[in-house]
This record gives C-alpha cells, sequence and structure tokens, in this order.
C-alpha cells in the first residue's frame, strides 16, 4: 500500500543514512573496563549518546536505561506492539583491514566498509530510517514501536537483562542482528564443563601433559601433548597410523625422552563442528593407540575418548543423538581438554534441537559421564528457542521479505544464539542478505549500502502492517 512512498523516501535519504552510520561506525564501541554511568566503558557509552541525540534530532522520545540501553519511541502514548532489538556494542578491530582502518568507515563502489556497518550499527541506523520514514510520510499509526539499542551484545547481553528487569516484552520483537529471510528456530546450548580426579603415576611410558583449545565455543584446530620414555620410531609409526585414519596431522619434536606432539586438525564454530576435524579427538586417538603403562590417567583417557571419540559430532556415544525437523541435528563440539598428573578438566558445546531439553540431554550425559567417573559441573541448560512459524507476526515479515526481494520467504533455524534468544516471541529478521558474507567479526567488515536501503523499507513495511 505505502511501498512506492517508501521507495521514495528511502532513496532521496540514502546518503543521509549512509553518513549516520558512519557517525556510529567512527566511534570504538567495544566493552571496555567500566566506569561511572558507563557499564561498558566510554566508548559505548559515547555511542549510544550519539545515536539518542540522532534520533532525537528527528523529533522522536528517547530515554536511557542506566547506559545499558537507550530506547527510541514513535509514539509512547500508543499501546505497545512491536520491538526492534539492535546493538551498538561492537567486537574489537583486530588485524588484517585493507579496506580501510576498522573505525575509519569508508564507502567504495556501494559498499561501506568499518567495524560495525553489518554487526550491528549499520541495521541500527537502517531501522530508525525506518521510524522515521513513517512519521515523516505521515503514516498514522495506532500502536507503537520502539526501537531498543543495547550496548553489551557482543559480550554476554547483560544490557538486555538490566532492560527486561525494568520493562516487559513487547507483544512482538524482532532483531536485525541476524540473517533473512526469519530465524525463528534457535537451538539450545549446554556448555558442558567436566573434571575427573586420578591417582598420580610416574610409571613409564607415560602422558606427562596436554593443553588444548581456546574457547569453548571452537572446535580445536590444534592440540599439544608431552609424552615420556617412548621410542619415537614407536611414535612416528604410530602417528602415521592415525593420520591415516583420522586426517590429523602429527607433529612429533622429541629430546631428552619427552616427545612434544602437536596434532593438527581444522578448526570451526561449534555450532557446526561437522566443517572442522577435532584436533583433541585425534590427539586422544593416538595417545590411546601408544602403549602407555597401565595406570589410573591411561584409564580415564581411554574412556573418556570413548564417550566423545573422534568424528562422533552428534552425540552419539553420549547417549543424546536427536534430530527433529524444525531444527536439525543435535551437535556437539568437544573444545577444550587440560589433563594433569592427577586430573584432567575439560569442556564441550552441545547445540541442542527442540526436542531436547535437561531430561533427555543434560541428565544423560551426566549419568553417562559419572559412569566412567567424570563428574559433569552443570545443573542446567539453555532451552531451545522457536516462535510459530504459522504466527501472523512470522508471516507478515515473510511476506515483506518476499515483496520487497523477490526472493522466497522462509524460516530458518540456526545453531547459534541471537539477542532475543530469551524473548517469548522474538525472533531474527534481517540484516544479513542470502549469499551475502558481510565478514563479521573480521577484518574488513562491510554492508552493501543497498541491502540496508532495502532492510529499512522493509523494517518501515513491518512497522506499518503491524502497527497500523
Amino acid at each position: 500500500m505505502y511501498k512506492e512512498k517508501l521507495e521514495a523516501y528511502m532513496q532521496a535519504h540514502t546518503q543521509e543514512m549512509v553518513e549516520d552510520i558512519c557517525e556510529l561506525c567512527r566511534i570504538n564501541s567495544e566493552r571496555m573496563p567500566a566506569e561511572e554511568d558507563m557499564p561498558f566503558g566510554p566508548g559505548a557509552a559515547e555511542c549510544l549518546d550519539a545515536a539518542l541525540d540522532m534520533a532525537e534530532g528527528y523529533g522522536f522520545e528517547v530515554q536511557d536505561y542506566d547506559g545499558y540501553v537507550g530506547c527510541v519511541d514513535f509514539d509512547s502514548t500508543l499501546p505497545r506492539q512491536l520491538d526492534i532489538l539492535a546493538h551498538l556494542d561492537v567486537v574489537p578491530a583486530g588485524e588484517g583491514w585493507q579496506e580501510t582502518e576498522a573505525f575509519l568507515p569508508v564507502l567504495k563502489e556501494g559498499i561501506l566498509y568499518g567495524r560495525g556497518t553489518a554487526d550491528d550499527k549499520g541495521p541500527a541506523v537502517a531501522a530508525l530510517y525506518a521510524m522515521r520514514a513513517v512519521k515523516e510520510l505521515g503514516i498514522p499509526l495506532k500502536k507503537n514501536v520502539r526501537l531498543i539499542m543495547g550496548t553489551d551484545e557482543e559480550c554476554g547481553s547483560s544490557d538486555i537483562r538490566h532492560y527486561y528487569a525494568i520493562e516487559a516484552e513487547a507483544p512482538m520483537t524482532f532483531s536485525p542482528d541476524g540473517q533473512y529471510p526469519v530465524v525463528n528456530v534457535e537451538k539450545g546450548r549446554l556448555e558442558g564443563h567436566f573434571t575427573a580426579e586420578f591417582e598420580a603415576s610416574d610409571v613409564l611410558p607415560r602422558l606427562a601433559g596436554l593443553e588444548a583449545g581456546t574457547k569453548v565455543n571452537v572446535v580445536p584446530g590444534k592440540a599439544k601433548a608431552r609424552v615420556e620414555g617412548m621410542e619415537l620410531s614407536l611414535l612416528e609409526k604410530t602417528a602415521a597410523e592415525v593420520k591415516e585414519e583420522t586426517g590429523i596431522e602429527f607433529e612429533l619434536v622429541f629430546q631428552n625422552s619427552v616427545c612434544e606432539i602437536t596434532a593438527v586438525g581444522v578448526g570451526a564454530h561449534a555450532a557446526r563442528p561437522q566443517e572442522g576435524n577435532n584436533a583433541i579427538t585425534g590427539l586422544l586417538t593416538l595417545l590411546c593407540r601408544l602403549p602407555l603403562a597401565a595406570c589410573p590417567q591411561t584409564e580415564c583417557i581411554k574412556k573418556l575418548l570413548a564417550l566423545m571419540p573422534h568424528g562422533d559430532v552428534n552425540g552419539k556415544s553420549l547417549g543424546v543423538a536427536m534430530e527433529d525437523e524444525v531444527s536439525g541435528l543435535l551437535t556437539l563440539a568437544f573444545s577444550m581438554l587440560k589433563i594433569e598428573a592427577s586430573g584432567l578438566d575439560g569442556q564441550f558445546d552441545s547445540r541442542v534441537p527442540v526436542c531436547g531439553n535437561e531430561d533427555n540431554v543434560l541428565k544423560v550425559i551426566r549419568e553417562r559421564m559419572a559412569s566412567v567417573g567424570l563428574c559433569l559441573h552443570n545443573d542446567s541448560m539453555t532451552p531451545p528457542h522457536m516462535v510459530d512459524g504459522e504466527s501472523l507476526f512470522v508471516k507478515t515479515l515473510l511476506r515483506v521479505y518476499e515483496d520487497y526481494t523477490g526472493r522466497e520467504g522462509k524460516c530458518l533455524s540456526i545453531g547459534g544464539g541471537t539477542y532475543v534468544h530469551n524473548l517469548k516471541n522474538g525472533v531474527a529478521f534481517g540484516a544479513s542478505m542470502p549469499g551475502t558474507d558481510n565478514r563479521m567479526h573480521g577484518a574488513d567488515e562491510f554492508a552493501i549500502v543497498e541491502e540496508l536501503v532495502t532492510s529499512a523499507k522493509m523494517f518501515a513495511q513491518v512497522i506499518i502492517d503491524l502497527c497500523s
């Protein structure tokens, strides 16, 4: 009904929108140490102030929630209907930038480069311009739309917990911090932490130590161990056999009867462990093939590998393999491990489909681990999240997406969690288009201006359709 007007408005305001995005992207808003009235440091506070000033300059009511979150209301006297949840914080600059410096946004041939252009300052400004278009075109609304801008999404979302401790959820919420068409299903998550203790032994040959993993949500590409009292020729022969079987490379450095072994696999995100080749499980496979002296440590390692063997990325050996139509397979990545003379400490990351829960996942793993002397320390897990794909809300988003892009609108399920994971009626709607890799969190992060403009049009149409 308003498509032509929205098209014309966004075309006339594209340059201004780009300039506003650049204003925010020049601010380094990564989390820094807290200061007075700045819970996430001066950068996030400066960016939040700038965004609220920008919105207020366009005639909107704004509110600051203790420096955690800023809100922009279309008309707070109207009944609440729709929240748009975006964030202004960013990950650190990192290395490898070539098109520009991280916090010096630049436009080249329709592509806007800079940290935050895609995640999530660009989409936040697109949402603000959607509200601005509806307002300045004089399109009447019967219900309110609120833009919520957080400042701690990248480091745990404590900003949103603070906000929702004060405010209730809107009947409908979407976050432009995901992908199109609509993400209405997000798997649950169990970040498992387990330990074991055993009697130390110095009998040879033995494992002198093992350390592997960088973060719980990363399939490790490397793992290191030290083996004492074993001939190098035997190590080399066994390593070659295990490499042939697993695809894991082994680098051996022998010195004074101690061999340092580095297992080299392929790293991956823990939500997609099948895309990697796990160096931890590859290294454990090698250790269990070596004739290490019998001792409690050796026995514990064999039992651990039996529960999470190399190549098992779906929890089959732990007894939790499951699948459903809407969210797919359970995945499980063994991601962190440290083994010493008298104990071990490990972590895994499991993404759990909608059919999973604490009874059929957490408790099963705890019992299976306990039966071999491992203690799982978790007493809860993040449950899966699903919003009805047949609801008026989701159907409206899909219809608008189809109308403005000409592409098929369909619901998506993901292994990761978004900003709306804990909201009853929250989904991710954009702002990444299918086929566009915005290099989020990497060097030369970018947003395609035409795609941001399309997002702004769609957000405006959704506001009209849901709030008129």
